[in-house]
């Protein structure tokens, strides 16, 4: 037992040596992305396929459930034999456990995050911008969202509303959206299983989370407590990272693009609003007299949509948010994005080098 764990434990140097061989070697890591990467998904994951149900909230909650029952057992044997035999065995179990764990993670998920940027098959152009760029681009944005905003109806909270009462219908859309930017973008082609809602949404919404993709079941799974309008957009945003694109900026514009060329106007509107957060922050910090210029051109009802939010969001600012945050900024450093969650405003360049090219 001794030595299985000493072998399963020598998976830790194995995967950073991976990670380290990827960091250094972008051309190998798309290699892998494009041509391995696919291979585990289609194999391991189908078993995502199985039911609606997300396969990693079941084994999230079971995993808590063992650590917290094998831990009471652990120390109620610890205290009757008088012995730390027991504990020093079950560290040790944890730990081969871990080194498994993040070996898998490494395979199915860790080695895309040193692949080639979405740039190099887009073939736009990131360079410094005018804030007269962020202005038009804000513009833009702002008139798209009053537009397809017009077009939907407004549910009983007094926020948009989808256009499909069940979960499970907005779900299929979102696979036919990645399938429609895919034809445009062939790197997205992929037949992946559709985003999963998890039933302790308002758990993740104590996290400040809103999607995760969980690499162990190829899952995109979806905060659905979030408000309405916003859903499509993360359920994009999880199945970009299902496609093996892991930058948190990547995987907002691509589910931006897969919104707007979506031809659902629930989807366009969406994509439209989360795009519009984005650049509206980037403006707030630039020039705050044009950012509040430009506020008083949203809609009544686009005006709603955003302070419900902010309202909604607020009720989960906590102590247990910041934490999350801080974890969340750390995983992201650790996975080649240097800004942390301040990558997240690097969708703004993608949006003006988008822009530019029209």
């Amino acid at each position: 037992m001794k030595n299985k764990n000493k072998w399963l434990i020598g998976l830790i140097p194995i995967s950073v040596l991976i990670i380290l061989f990827a960091k250094n070697n972008s051309s190998c890591a798309e290699y892998y992305a494009v041509n391995i990467y696919p291979i585990f998904v289609k194999a391991w994951g189908l078993f995502s396929f199985i039911t609606n149900e997300s396969l990693a909230e079941i084994i999230i909650i079971a995993f808590l459930l063992i650590t917290i029952l094998l831990t009471a057992v652990v120390i109620v044997k610890t205290v009757k034999n008088r012995t730390s035999a027991h504990i020093k065995k079950y560290i040790l179990g944890l730990i081969s456990f871990f080194s498994v764990m993040y070996f898998l993670f490494v395979l199915f998920c860790g080695i895309n995050y040193y692949r080639y940027e979405f740039t190099h098959y887009s073939g736009l152009e990131i360079q410094e911008s005018s804030k007269q760029e962020l202005i038009e681009l804000c513009e833009t944005l702002i008139e798209d969202a009053n537009e397809y905003r017009s077009k939907l109806s407004t549910d009983d909270s007094g926020t948009a509303e989808l256009l499909d009462k069940n979960f499970h219908e907005t779900a299929q859309r979102a696979k036919n959206a990645m399938s429609r930017v895919s034809e445009e973008y062939k790197i997205l082609e992929g037949n992946f299983s559709a985003p999963k809602a998890v039933r302790q949404s308002k758990v993740m919404s104590y996290l400040g989370i809103t999607g995760i993709f969980f690499p162990y079941t190829f899952e995109a799974n979806v905060n659905v407590h979030i408000p309405p309008y916003q859903i499509p957009s993360v359920m994009l945003h999880e199945l970009v990272h299902l496609r093996g694109f892991m930058r948190e900026d990547e995987a907002n514009f691509i589910a931006y693009l897969a919104c707007i060329k979506s031809g659902y106007d629930d989807f366009y509107y969406s994509g439209t609003m989360t795009a519009l957060s984005y650049s509206m922050n980037a403006l707030y910090s630039a020039d705050y007299d044009e950012f509040v210029k430009l506020y008083n051109l949203y809609s009544e009802d686009v005006r709603k949509d955003t302070e419900f939010s902010r309202n909604y969001w607020k009720q989960f600012d906590t102590k247990v948010a910041d934490m999350a945050h801080k974890v969340n900024d750390t995983y992201l450093k650790a996975n080649n994005q240097y800004d942390g969650v301040r990558s997240y405003g690097r969708m703004v360049d993608l949006l003006l080098a988008y822009y530019r090219q029209l």
